[in-house]
């Protein structure tokens, strides 16, 4: 059964509740599209969970029923990524809940949840983000999808941006002068991110020669177009990074993989970690602190391959 018909089937003290969170979190919390449609819909299933177990009324879920819908999500199968994000909202919404005055406490304040494992995220060489970006395919002589594809390619690597941060920049938020890009991150916090020489040359040659080929009426102020002249489209930046990856003869590059290469060089070139978390719009210094690790294996695996008492 899918997230809208579980929605229809709650009791109406549930519905309502999960229609208003879902308001709060819009309004109030200026979460993403992304996060909202991910608590709502893990909410919807605890409320669902709660139905079946006879409850009716918010002040009814407590905390052996958040565990128990947590365990039968486990028995089914679910990754542990998947329920630290699942406790994480239904945290936010019996908190949310408790504030407000719909519930007399919070048990969602005692749920724990596993923590996620987390990898090191994938990084390419300096030299391999170079052949990416200035591949023949990402280049496309002087075609004007191809002068696109290498501005995106040159800004993403540049700053280390978000894909989504890249597809909503307007011209406006190009300040050229300074050679800084004015983004708007996750909660709508707005950071400075400085971009280089190269990837100014492709923004120039962008806008000048590629740009004016797209747009149309529905463009408006977006730096990035589609062929049809909207605003350029996450998938086709996926696209456009894993076309460039193989021309360059790489395996599969994400947009997140640049972003991932551009905070590890930067800190493998000596910036200070702090400034890298605030280029990348960071919340906080534990999710920075992971390319730190990044560098250390780098440096060890080159020093088992080339010192001779390694």
């Amino acid at each position: 059964m899918g997230t809208r018909e579980l929605h229809e089937g709650l009791p109406p003290a549930l519905r309502e509740a999960v229609d208003e969170f879902g308001h709060h979190l819009a309004r109030v919390d200026n979460r993403s599209v992304q996060t909202i449609r991910g608590y709502v819909g893990d909410v919807i299933s605890l409320l669902d969970h709660a139905a079946d177990t006879g409850v009716s009324t918010l002040a009814e879920v407590d905390l052996v029923l958040l565990r128990g819908w947590l365990a039968a999500r486990m028995r089914q199968g679910a990754a542990r990524t998947s329920q630290a994000r699942r406790a994480a909202a239904a945290r936010a919404f019996t908190g949310w809940a408790f504030r407000t005055g719909r519930i007399p406490s919070d048990p969602g304040a005692h749920l724990s949840s596993p923590k996620p494992h987390r990898g090191l995220p994938t990084v390419l060489r300096a030299d391999q983000a170079a052949s990416l970006v200035e591949s023949p395919e990402a280049v496309g002589a002087d075609e004007p999808e191809g002068v696109r594809d290498r501005a995106v390619l040159e800004l993403l690597y540049a700053t280390g941006v978000r894909v989504s941060e890249l597809c909503g920049l307007d011209r406006a938020d190009l300040d050229e002068a300074r050679r800084v890009v004015r983004v708007f991150g996750k909660g709508a916090k707005e950071r400075a991110v400085p971009y280089g020489l190269p990837a100014q040359r492709a923004l120039d040659a962008w806008l000048r020669h590629g740009r004016p080929h797209f747009a149309a009426e529905a463009s408006g102020d977006a730096l990035f177009l589609g062929v049809k002249g909207g605003r350029l489209q996450q998938t086709v930046v996926r696209r456009i990074v894993d076309g460039a990856a193989r021309a360059a003869g790489l395996p599969h590059t994400k947009p997140h993989d640049l972003r991932h290469s551009a905070a590890t060089h930067l800190l493998d070139g000596g910036a200070d970690l702090r400034a890298v978390q605030d280029l990348l719009g960071h919340a906080s210094l534990s999710s920075t602190q992971i390319y730190t690790h990044v560098s250390t294996e780098r440096l060890r695996a080159a020093f088992k391959q080339a010192h001779p008492r390694a």
